[in-house]
């Protein structure tokens, strides 16, 4: 079994038009609602064995946050810059380099990408990912390159809204 989270970044700064859209950093509010997802995935129990985020700073930063709350060594992220420019398709890339031996896969992304992929697996689609978002799905294969065929399940999409 793997379990796939793909997460939104959390909400952005626009207050400086000087920097380049992949720098653009956090926003206070992005973070606290970030925590409200954090809480949420911390009341299941998760855990993840890899994380891969963007190499823009809203992403890093986000899944910065989230590997501190769920206790994964921040050194650990793998930072992909192929994640911020990528489609849904691109995305999908991202799996087939990952161990077999990792049960667990926290990809941090931007939109359309992330709602297209979460749209390409889930049973009930979305209207879109928000920022701080999170879609959690289990995939019945052992391995990753398997994932796009295997039967799989929804087992949560979080928006902080709804918490």
């Amino acid at each position: 079994m793997k379990t796939l989270y793909l997460v939104r970044h959390a909400k952005s700064s626009w207050k400086h038009p000087e920097l380049l859209d992949e720098e653009r950093p956090l926003l206070e509010k992005g973070k606290s609602r970030t925590w409200k997802v954090i809480d949420f995935l911390l009341s299941r129990k998760i855990t993840v064995d890899l994380i891969k985020s963007s190499h823009a700073v809203r992403a890093l930063e986000t899944a910065k946050i989230i590997a501190h709350a769920l206790k994964f060594p921040e050194e650990n992220i793998i930072v992909e810059k192929q994640i911020y420019h990528a489609d849904s398709y691109r995305l999908l890339d991202q799996f087939f380099d990952v161990s077999d031996s990792f049960e667990s896969l926290m990809l941090v992304g931007h939109n359309p990408a992330c709602t297209n992929l979460a749209n390409y697996f889930l049973e009930k689609r979305i209207d879109w990912l928000p920022t701080s978002g999170v879609v959690s799905i289990s995939f019945d294969t052992d391995k990753w390159a398997e994932l796009i065929n295997a039967d799989r399940k929804t087992n949560f999409v979080v928006f902080p809204k709804k918490l």
